[in-house]
């Protein structure tokens, strides 16, 4: 019976792949493990949809992949994630990063292109209860790409609720738009009732008007954050983790940049986040 349950459900995944939309909730994959939970296993990652840059003309998905695994992340933030274009073949690179991990996601598109769309996801090891997309707004008359914000509910072991986001902001220098989607992101997630976690790529460095801003309202899973861009020999900071607590009850346990050069231009961000009691 079990078999057979395991089987139905990885049939209603290959369908919500298939008829995937532009913003789309997971499937349940296996049964929710029940643990208490004392400390959560977040990464952001731009995977440069899954395009390594000393391969330009390659997609591996399994690169990316590997990556996440080998870390164990509980809650991944990904920017860059394409859908059914032309230059990455079939398919939602969200779907199928999460059905290689057994993970559940939510894919927001920020814009179309390539004949397919392109944005943000979020992995998730449980349960995402509601997912949405949250556009953000541009400066009038600035020529800048659409950016979007996606968020899940994520109930953790045990019951509790958190907001688990990731976003990608306006890449150009002295970008004024950029400001405006950092302010527009925290105006949305400050109407949120639970705990929330944000990471992504800020397209933006410690110091700058944009970090200023997200510091202001959350709290930087890293002080001195090390580099993440370049992939080879880094010497930018500009994607991050970041989190807020009602209760003051999050801790950063540890945070470091993964010494990854292959599978994306940017480097992925990891942080242990602690549960306080």
């Amino acid at each position: 019976m079990f078999a057979r349950m395991l089987n139905l459900q990885n049939m209603l995944l290959l369908l919500s792949t298939f008829f995937l939309t532009s913003s789309t909730s997971a499937q349940p994959k296996i049964s929710d493990t029940i643990r208490l939970l004392e400390e959560i296993k977040v990464m952001s990652y731009n995977i440069h949809h899954a395009n390594p840059p000393s391969q330009p003309d390659s997609i591996d998905i399994d690169a990316i992949v590997r990556v996440i695994k080998d870390q164990d992340a509980d809650l991944v933030a990904l920017q860059e994630v394409d859908s059914g274009m032309e230059r990455s073949g079939e398919g939602n690179q969200a779907a199928l990063i999460a059905e290689k991990l057994n993970m559940y996601f939510y894919f927001s598109k920020a814009l179309n292109y390539n004949g397919g769309e392109y944005g943000n996801a979020i992995l998730s090891k449980f349960p995402i209860e509601e997912g949405s997309t949250y556009q953000l707004p541009n400066e009038p008359e600035a020529n800048t790409e659409d950016r979007v914000m996606s968020t899940g509910k994520i109930r953790l072991p045990g019951g509790n609720e958190i907001i688990f986001g990731s976003t990608h902001l306006d890449y150009k220098e002295n970008s004024p738009s950029r400001i405006r989607q950092i302010k527009r992101v925290l105006e949305i997630l400050k109407e949120m009732d639970q705990p929330v976690i944000l990471a992504g790529d800020f397209n933006d460095v410690p110091g700058s008007e944009t970090i200023d801003l997200l510091a202001s309202a959350f709290q930087l899973t890293c002080s001195n954050c090390p580099p993440t861009i370049p992939v080879i020999e880094p010497v930018k900071a500009i994607d991050f983790i970041a989190y807020n607590h009602p209760q003051q009850k999050f801790r950063t346990k540890a945070h470091k940049v993964i010494d990854e050069k292959y599978a994306s231009d940017h480097r992925p961000v990891f942080a242990l986040i602690e549960l306080l009691k």
